[in-house]
């Protein structure tokens, strides 16, 4: 049966009727097909993947091949969703001219229907550029990972008037510069709201309160399989973990019990049929 397939415009359009919009990460295909087969609107192949994947300690370490490895397994299952892939550190922040070639890679080898970049005014620049070369571009700003460096650590971001006013600014100059959407981060909700108001282009918020037009989760975070504290927006919505440790052990048990695989699950030769294994003298049927 078609579906429709979800695009920037349509996105827009669900926040002008109201609509809230779904969004998920998944970096492989597998999780990817659960996702668009669920209804998700938006799948983000997030540079979240060091972390939730790759083992890393933050984000820091994922390279274009990494992102560009994922992209292409995700694509393959995609067939609903709006597909949009991190660039990552390092990929746009030299020149602008480096942020459309890495872009257009993503979508050219990778399948991308629009990047993400975190950053404020100071990247209008670039999603300009991108615009002006057709690449759809999602913004990202308030707690954006990349910048954990400059920060000092994962922390709510916009708390103070002249922060909150930065962050309206910053949101309002991505729309200007041509952004279809934008990921509202670590922000107070009422701060979220606020922007999801001035703009016209679709918010998409994670641990920014419920007043955003869209809400996005790590895929791990949502089943339980990060394997850290999660963070306080973070719901689990089913117990991955618990539920591949069982089977991991039952089939340890299984093992070593010798009960798996049992007669019924192992293939037998035909009826009839004799062997010999050379230089044995024993056939088949357990004599010589």
């Amino acid at each position: 049966m078609d579906v429709a397939k979800v695009t920037p415009q349509s996105l827009l359009a669900q926040k002008q009727n109201g609509a809230a919009i779904t969004a998920l990460t998944a970096y492989d295909y597998p999780t990817a097909r659960l996702v668009d087969e669920a209804g998700i609107d938006v799948l983000l192949v997030g540079d979240s993947l060091g972390m939730a994947v790759l083992g890393y300690e933050d984000t820091l370490s994922v390279t274009m091949e990494d992102m560009l490895h994922h992209a292409r397994a995700v694509r393959r299952a995609v067939r609903r969703a709006l597909l949009v892939v991190d660039m990552p550190y390092g990929s746009y922040q030299l020149s602008v001219e480096e942020t459309v070639r890495n872009a257009l890679r993503l979508v050219k080898e990778a399948g991308s229907e629009a990047v993400k970049l975190e950053g404020g005014a100071s990247q209008a620049v670039r999603v300009r550029a991108l615009a002006e070369a057709e690449i759809p571009v999602v913004g990202h700003i308030g707690l954006t990972p990349q910048s954990l460096l400059k920060m000092g650590g994962y922390r709510v971001q916009g708390r103070s008037e002249a922060a909150a006013a930065q962050l309206c600014e910053d949101a309002l100059a991505l729309e200007q510069a041509g952004a279809v959407a934008i990921v509202l981060e670590g922000v107070p909700r009422e701060l979220a709201a606020k922007i999801t108001g001035l703009l016209e282009v679709p918010t998409i918020g994670i641990g920014a309160g419920p007043d955003c037009d869209g809400q996005i989760l790590v895929f791990h975070d949502l089943f339980s399989l990060s394997f850290r504290r999660p963070a306080k927006f973070v719901r689990s919505f089913g117990n991955a973990e618990e539920l591949m440790r069982n089977g991991l052990e039952d089939f340890r048990a299984a093992v070593e019990a010798r009960d798996f695989p049992n007669d019924e699950e192992s293939y037998h030769m035909p009826a009839g049929v004799v062997f010999e294994l050379a230089g044995t003298g024993h056939n088949g049927r357990g004599g010589r």
